[in-house]
Order: C-alpha cells, then sequence, then structure tokens
C-alpha cells in the first residue's frame, strides 16, 4: 500500500487539534470574562454559548466545526487512494494543496475572516478533494 499520501491527512487531523486547543484557548477566557458559567447548564454545547461571544471568538469555533465536515470526506478520499495504490502523482499532491488551503483557510478564519476570501479557498480545497474523489472513483470501479 502506498502510504505517502496519509502524511497531509495525518497533518490535518493534527491541525484540528491545533485548532481546538486555539479555540479552547480563547472561549474558556471570553466565557470567563463574560461571566458565563459553563457547568450552569447540564448537557450544554460549545454552540449554544456563541452567540453570546465576540466574533474574535466564535470564528475560531466556527473554524473548528468546519474542521470536523468536509474533511471526512478528504480522509475517507485518502485512504480509498492509500489502499488502492493510488496515492501517489497528482493526488498526492492534490492532498497537500487540500491541506494547505484549509490550514489557510482557518487561519484566514480565525484572524481576519473576510467571507469573500475565505470563500475562495474553501472553493479552491473542494476542487482539489473533488478531483482526488473522481480519481478514487474511476481507479476502484471496475
Amino acid at each position: 500500500m502506498s502510504t505517502a499520501i496519509l502524511a497531509p491527512a495525518a497533518l490535518l487531523v493534527i491541525w484540528s487539534i491545533i485548532m481546538l486547543f486555539w479555540m479552547a484557548g480563547t472561549r474558556l477566557p471570553a466565557a470567563k470574562k463574560m461571566g458565563l458559567d459553563i457547568t450552569a447548564k447540564p448537557g450544554g454545547r460549545g454552540p449554544d454559548i456563541d452567540p453570546n461571544m465576540p466574533d474574535k471568538v466564535a470564528c475560531k469555533s466556527h473554524n473548528y466545526t468546519h474542521l470536523m465536515e468536509q474533511p471526512t470526506l478528504f480522509y475517507a478520499t485518502v485512504i480509498i487512494l492509500a489502499i488502492a495504490e493510488a496515492g501517489t502523482g497528482i493526488n498526492l499532491w492534490l492532498a497537500w494543496a487540500y491541506v494547505l488551503l484549509r490550514i489557510a483557510h482557518s487561519i484566514w478564519q480565525a484572524t481576519v475572516n473576510l467571507v469573500n476570501v475565505r470563500f475562495l479557498l474553501f472553493v479552491a480545497s473542494t476542487i482539489c478533494l473533488l478531483i482526488m474523489a473522481m480519481n478514487a472513483f474511476f481507479t476502484t470501479f471496475v
């Protein structure tokens, strides 16, 4: 099995954990500053407090959520390509491009957060994923 394509997926996992800590590191102090008691409501969820959070804090939470959404398709695609021995060449380049674009998307959303640029980063990463997924399909469809 070709494992080179698993490296960008592993990096995206690490990046997602970094975003988790960045989110918690801004959300918890903001909640305390606002006088929110995060232990007051049993079963409460992070998104429940987002409307009360300053935008500079909430955007990190939103990005972490984004990293739990579309990248799941990326992980599945990477595994399919690795198992099918198609995780090299263009697919490997697309995987690295996808991850780098998602990291850029995260940094942009967590700092500047202008939607027009964020949207372009999302579209570019989605195109990489679409091509990879199509390659995975055509590689495995026999």
